[in-house]
């Protein structure tokens, strides 16, 4: 691949992880060189996926490839070990922010007094919060793999198998996707497409999406049991503006639907996020 398949896919490192980051095109190099871009930005986003109101944060924008194959893009990082020009594949690693109930029967001093009062009053009720006395999901280091295949020089399938996520580690979700590379036009701006879905097993729809009985008397939200399969599904275009060979405008929206039994989770105030970044980033 060129580095025009790489600057087309250029991810981005979202604090609130809604963003779908992408594996980088490969992108042959000379043999111990890199390239490299930062940057940053601005996100809106959900507040975690299903969530009715959305939160505006700064987006710091990464991506390093190195000669070796290895790469960090956004929240993941990897190594392109194949050869085949037609076919990527390797290991992955994927950061899974924290997921925090904004506070709301968190991590206080008085731990037995926050107890005792999310008992007395259910905290969702309250707050309107749906999060609202449900325990917080802390971050966590996914561990899996991709699998890419190029179908035309332009168009991608992806796929990538991750496990790891929740607070037991044991959610496991498959990304499927397919995307069209960089279409240049008026020298400086490249659009790029993807779509896709996520399924997830039982324990990570659990994780996310459901409330055991125990969460339930804490937080007022029926008690409901997610089932595994497909998760969600998405569509986004990104837009890159070059004006040197150096710097660059790179700006992402993307779209995602809840579907299956995560569709109906008592935590999702609505199924359709829409997630805008803009940031400028240099290349060294």
């Amino acid at each position: 691949m060129t580095k025009l398949s790489a600057v087309a896919a250029l991810a981005f490192s979202a604090a609130a992880g809604s963003a779908c980051a992408q594996v980088p095109a490969t992108n042959p190099m000379p043999d111990g060189s890199r390239d490299m871009y930062v940057g940053l930005g601005a996100v809106s986003a959900p507040r975690y996926q299903g969530a009715q109101d959305s939160e505006r944060a700064a987006l710091p924008v990464l991506q390093v490839q190195w000669s070796n194959g290895a790469f960090v893009s956004g929240m993941r990082a990897g190594i392109h070990l194949s050869r085949a020009p037609q076919v990527e594949f390797g290991p992955l690693l994927e950061w899974q922010p924290r997921r925090d109930p904004e506070g709301e029967g968190g991590d206080f001093d008085g731990v037995g007094t926050m107890r005792l009062y999310l008992v007395a009053t259910p905290q969702a009720a309250l707050s309107g919060n749906r999060l609202a006395g449900m325990p917080a999901i802390h971050s966590r280091v996914q561990g899996g793999g991709f699998l890419n295949y190029y179908l035309t020089p332009d168009w991608r399938f992806t796929s990538s198998l991750l496990y790891g996520a929740g607070n037991a580690r044991n959610g496991m979700k498959l990304e499927l996707g397919v995307q069209r590379l960089a279409i240049a036009f008026d020298g400086q701006h490249r659009l790029a497409f993807d779509a896709g879905v996520t399924l997830a097993n039982r324990r990570y729809n659990m994780a996310f999406f459901g409330v055991s009985e125990s969460d339930s008397f804490a937080s007022g939200n029926p008690v409901f049991a997610a089932g595994g399969g497909l998760k969600d599904a998405r569509l986004g275009v990104r837009w890159n503006w070059a004006w040197s060979p150096s710097w660059m405008l790179t700006s992402q929206v993307q779209a995602t639907r809840l579907l299956g039994s995560v569709r109906m989770s008592p935590l999702v105030e609505r199924p359709t996020n829409l997630t805008v970044s803009t940031a400028i980033a240099y290349r060294f």
